[in-house]
């Protein structure tokens, strides 16, 4: 601008801008926690950007939160008791037990998990979590995301990705979306929101998603199980995707869904290997 005087470190500073902006679609752009996939990266080959492969001798808080108790299904007896999760010999294991102690906690149950909630969330890529699975009557573990921000309103509007869930002693998970579209307007089957996959359950399994801007693939021991895509023309809350989304993973117990717990058949592990999250 005319007669502005010139000033180095603002130069300098709209150099960095400029820089960050203009990406290459080699890596992924930044903003803080929150790992935006570059414009057309989608057609590229996966790039590793954040992983965890439990190797610490504590739980990393840079990248995990243990879940507090809530008043939903899965999250009534979620707790930081550290009887409900341990890491060891580069494994996470996230227990559900019956509360050896209910004068100072009334629930029945405790169970433990994690989130990546505010400390990091990705737009678009590809993310496989190895675990094993035990089962129990009752067991409802489960790994699936939930949006960082509010963008379109409260939940269910900003969507649910489940990218797996098993019930009691099933041997097939469920993977699934949830939105306001599939939840308040039920639309269910147009397209279809969720599948279900055969698993050898007790082994370590591969879940994962490959997310797109216009489809999120669903897969199982790196092969694809369900896609649910983005549809043109769709009324606006079918499609929520597009916004980053933070990880959890918990074992659960109980639930209208799951049904009621055997106590005689707890404890329950599931077990974490590694995760691994690629743009």
């Amino acid at each position: 601008m005319k007669g502005m005087p010139y000033k180095p470190a603002a130069v300098w500073l709209l150099c960095l801008v400029v820089l960050s902006a203009c990406n290459t679609g080699k890596v992924t752009v930044r903003k803080k926690h929150l790992y935006i996939q570059a414009a057309g990266r989608e057609n590229k080959s996966w790039q590793l950007v954040w992983e965890d492969n439990f190797n610490s001798p504590a739980l990393d808080t840079s990248k995990w939160t243990l879940i507090p108790p809530n008043n939903a299904d899965w999250g009534r007896h979620m707790t930081n008791d550290p009887r409900c999760y341990k890491l060891d010999s580069g494994k996470l294991y996230l227990r559900g037990m019956i509360n050896p102690d209910t004068s100072k906690d009334h629930r029945p149950f405790l169970t433990a998990g994690i989130y990546s909630k505010g400390k990091f969330a990705f737009q678009y890529g590809m993310v496989e979590i190895r675990a094993r699975l035990e089962s129990a009557r009752g067991a409802w573990p489960a790994i699936w995301m939930l949006a960082e921000t509010d963008k379109y309103g409260a939940y269910p509007k900003n969507g649910e990705i489940d990218i797996m869930e098993h019930l009691n002693y099933d041997s097939i998970i469920y993977q699934t979306t949830h939105s306001w579209y599939t939840l308040e307007l039920k639309q269910t089957n147009n397209p279809p929101h969720s599948g279900t996959a055969h698993f050898n359950p007790g082994e370590y399994n591969i879940f994962g998603i490959r997310w797109y801007p216009d489809k999120i693939v669903f897969c199982l021991n790196g092969k694809e199980t369900f896609t649910y895509p983005y549809v043109p023309g769709a009324d606006i809350t079918q499609w929520p995707y597009d916004q980053p989304f933070y990880l959890l993973i918990d074992q659960q117990l109980g639930g209208s869904w799951v049904g009621k717990v055997q106590p005689e058949t707890l404890p329950v592990q599931m077990i974490i290997d590694w995760v691994k999250v690629y743009q």
